[in-house]
């Protein structure tokens, strides 16, 4: 999962908790998403890069260089 892209689909920012869909086994899933950077406001459809995983479905991730 680590190094892994999705977009995010619900806002990812300072006490929400986001959503992005990422590309695995052979489809796209929902994780819930927060941002690595606790003051980090991510917005929906950027793309972002996936720092951390916990299973089952939670990720914190970054904005992708370039995105």
């Amino acid at each position: 999962m680590i190094g892994k892209e999705g977009r995010v689909t619900g806002k990812i920012g300072p006490g929400l908790v986001g959503e992005v869909m990422i590309p695995i086994r052979g489809g796209v899933e929902a994780f819930y998403a927060h941002p690595v950077d606790p003051r980090d406001e991510i917005m929906v459809g950027t793309i972002v890069v996936v720092v951390e995983y916990h299973p089952p479905r939670t990720v914190y991730v970054a904005q992708a260089l370039g995105a």
